[in-house]
């Protein structure tokens, strides 16, 4: 592979991708950036008393999206084929990973979840990690649905409801909401039947259901979305002070870095409520244009998808648009107290090395799919002229 291309500014490739592939390319470096600037305001004050630096969150998240980036170009170059055909692979490995922070000792802990795994001074997230593969895995088996034994189908959906378990085990229902919608959406976009569809989606709401039953902590932040005032200073207080910050920023927000929720009275304000932060600074003009940024790389999405000749191509931009455009929404829908308090990192701002290599490789997956699209198949000279010979002898008799 050429080096330069591993590089944003030096790729001379870029200017004979097609249209959609350069926007979304765009598209996606200007949403890091706003992040990127985001997050060095929102996590400034807590850096600074923590860490004794304002700026150490900032240049981690720096090292995380340089990794980010590299992995995205990498992406971006590969034919899409070699990486779905590697994706059951790292589905199997996260899977275990993922059962692997339910270990005593090995897990991570923090806020009463086990999500991370410590490699030294890596923290490992394997539940945002194997988001993409999914993406991958859940095309590849729903695309090529007809053409498989009811084993193989049994097999990945036996994986995939392993990998909805255990993220919940860890527990985290807000991530294992979000995969399990995105693959039901990428099954349903397949054109499965309505009765898998639906029993699975009723199998979903109950799962749902039952974990908030037994878990008290998600059941307190259900009961406490519904009126978060009842309690602002217990369960409620994380949804008050967003809805503050939020509220506080009027129509055009109270500017760049003069947010005073984050200054210690929002909680987690770098990472699952930092669109809180953004509202607050911002305003309502910039939430709006944050949403239409958001909205854009929907259609982008779903124009590539339409553009796909490949079902499996068309499957991956669709399950990939659903993962970002989703993720977002639900973040925004949490912090402005839409939908319940959960802990949901706002793609490409949320401070996090994981949730950022996967929301970068995401964001890789449909640019490529977007330019095979455009591209013609390229067909070697040698089995060129093996057809051509094969043609000349069927003439012939």
């Amino acid at each position: 592979m050429n080096l330069r291309r591993l590089t944003l500014l030096f790729d001379d490739s870029v200017s004979s991708w097609a249209l959609e592939a350069r926007l979304l390319r765009w598209l996606t470096l200007v949403w890091l950036f706003v992040g990127l600037v985001m997050l060095f305001s929102a996590s400034y004050p807590v850096a600074d008393v923590r860490q004794h630096d304002g700026m150490y969150y900032f240049k981690r998240q720096l090292l995380w999206v340089l990794v980010g980036l590299i992995v995205f170009n990498i992406v971006v170059h590969l034919p899409l084929h070699k990486v779905l055909g590697i994706s059951h692979w790292f589905v199997i490995v996260l899977l275990g990973l993922i059962f692997a922070t339910l270990v005593p000792g090995v897990g991570k802990k923090a806020f009463d979840a086990s999500r991370w795994i410590a490699l030294g001074p890596i923290p490992i997230q394997p539940s945002e990690l194997i988001k993409p593969f999914l993406v991958l895995q859940s095309a590849r088996l729903f695309g090529q649905w007809e053409n498989l034994s009811w084993r193989v189908r049994f097999f990945w959906l036996g994986i995939f409801g392993l990998v909805l378990l255990g993220i919940l085990g860890q527990p985290n229902l807000s991530t294992t909401a979000l995969c399990g919608m995105t693959i039901w959406f990428i099954a349903l976009a397949a054109g499965l039947p309505y009765k898998y569809l639906g029993g699975t989606a009723i199998g979903g709401v109950l799962l749902a259901v039952l974990s908030i039953s037994i878990k008290e902590y998600q059941r307190k932040r259900v009961l406490s979305f519904l009126n978060p005032w009842a309690d602002a200073t217990g369960d409620g207080y994380q949804l008050v002070q967003s809805l503050l910050a939020v509220g506080s920023g009027r129509q055009w927000g109270a500017g760049f870095g003069l947010s005073q929720q984050k200054q210690f009275y929002l909680p987690i304000q770098d990472t699952d409520f930092i669109f809180a932060v953004f509202a607050e600074e911002f305003g309502f003009v910039g939430g709006v244009v944050l949403l239409l940024l958001i909205a854009l790389y929907a259609t982008l999405g779903l124009i590539i998808a339409l553009k796909a000749k490949h079902p499996v191509y068309r499957l991956v931009a669709i399950g990939v648009t659903i993962l970002m455009v989703g993720q977002s929404l639900l973040h925004i829908g949490v912090t402005t107290g839409a939908l319940p308090t959960t802990g949901l990192p706002l793609p490409m701002f949320s401070y996090g090395g994981n949730s950022m290599i996967a929301s970068l490789m995401a964001s890789g997956l449909i640019i490529r799919v977007a330019r095979q699209s455009s591209e013609a198949e390229v067909v070697p000279l040698r089995e060129e002229g093996e057809k051509r010979r094969k043609r000349r002898l069927f003439q012939k008799k």
